[in-house]
């Protein structure tokens, strides 16, 4: 019997990496990921997937490429997929090595993992194939011409500074004060845009040398933290038709190719504006996968053979039933929170939260794999009661 080819991926407690590994499973792959020295994913508790640990990129850099070169070394799988931005970064530092028979990095490299990486480049790409980009100013020097408030955020996914990969928190400034404040506490290149209030929105699909393919759209239903965070519910939509054009220019202004996605808040006014490129794979997989889009499969295959061409070719809408999928321990967070807080949504929340709806699933759910769900939702709630204690990361 002819053995799989291996995958690797990671990081394991990345939230695309439980549907991203089942999904890869699925397709005939044997998947392996990595995950950060010390730590239990929930995606340990599958039984389709190996997880072997190395040094976390936040507590050595150099240490952690080493590391997972030494991994693909002694693994030498047919491809690495990475699934977050601390993994793009690895694997394409491991990229540049004088390694003979290195596997295929399914995700970006050189100058695409650069965009993936940078948002200053996307904003200009984003303009230039006809986006409506927010008014964006090096936030060390002040906010952009206009009034307030300004989110002030990083400029860079993640950063290497001292020998660590960092990931800096942006916040929100009322005054020109404030907004150089943030930025001397995220410390690196930061930008300043002035707030934009509206419904998220993505859309989603896979670049190869024939086009772009299985192009789908969503948004988001529900927040973890209902002031903003990631969704802890979202809905498949139709694609937009204004959406159309600017993404097929950004994707071919940049000569994108792989994974993409495109987020964007869409304003009370109906108008989309670019947010930010998210060039691996998104948090909300677990929609894809229930609407039977198998991303990170299609990915891998497409990096190992350049014929194959996924299905749904071109800008087109894919074909597939439209779901809604929530986040177990997300959404539990979220009543936690309109609890706290009061007032009248408290109702409507709880109506929406506990109550079930036709056309609902969950993120992370396999049959045959409860542990993982379970685990899953725990660590989600338990990670947020940590960071809310003195003294937690909150």
């Amino acid at each position: 019997m002819a053995m799989k080819p291996t995958v690797l991926i990671g990081f394991a407690d990345a939230l695309a990496a439980i549907e991203s590994a089942w999904c890869l499973a699925d397709h005939g792959f044997e998947v392996c990921a990595f995950t950060r020295s010390g730590t239990r994913p929930a995606l340990g508790r599958s039984g389709l997937v190996r997880v072997l640990p190395i040094t976390a990129p936040e507590q050595d850099a150099s240490r952690s490429v080493a590391e997972l070169s030494t991994l693909i070394r002694d693994l030498r799988p047919a491809a690495v997929l990475p699934l977050d931005d601390h993994a793009v970064w690895l694997t394409d530092q491991y990229a540049q090595q004088p390694v003979a028979d290195q596997p295929v990095i399914a995700g970006p490299t050189g100058k695409l993992a650069a965009i993936a990486l940078d948002k200053r480049e996307q904003l200009l790409l984003a303009a230039t194939a006809g986006f409506a980009v927010p008014d964006s100013a090096d936030a060390a020097t002040g906010p952009p011409p206009g009034g307030g408030p300004w989110m002030v955020k990083p400029a860079l996914a993640v950063e290497l500074r001292d020998g660590r990969l960092r990931r800096p928190a942006g916040r929100m400034a009322t005054t020109p004060s404030q907004v150089r404040e943030a930025a001397a506490a995220i410390g690196g290149p930061a930008i300043a845009q002035p707030m934009i209030q509206g419904t998220g929105e993505g859309v989603f699909g896979i670049a190869t040398a024939a086009g772009i393919a299985a192009v789908s759209a969503h948004q988001r239903v529900r927040m973890m933290n209902p002031r903003g965070s990631g969704s802890s519910a979202c809905k498949s939509v139709p694609l937009a038709a204004d959406l159309k054009d600017p993404v097929g220019e950004f994707l071919a202004g940049c000569e994108w190719r792989g994974l993409f996605m495109v987020e964007m808040l869409r304003d009370a006014a109906g108008r989309p504006w670019f947010m930010e490129l998210n060039g691996r794979t998104w948090g909300s997989m677990a929609l894809a996968r229930r609407r039977g889009l198998g991303y990170p499969g299609w990915a891998v295959r497409a990096a190992l053979d350049p014929e194959f061409a996924p299905p749904y070719p071109g800008l087109a809408e894919v074909q597939a039933p439209h779901v809604t999928v929530r986040h177990l321990g997300r959404e539990i967070v979220h009543l936690g929170m309109v609890l706290a807080r009061g007032g009248a949504p408290r109702i409507a929340t709880v109506r929406d939260v506990l109550i079930p709806h036709r056309g609902e699933r969950w993120y992370n759910w396999r049959p045959g794999e409860p542990a993982v769900f379970a685990a899953d939702t725990w660590n989600t709630v338990r990670g947020q009661l940590r960071s809310r204690k003195p003294g937690g990361k909150g």
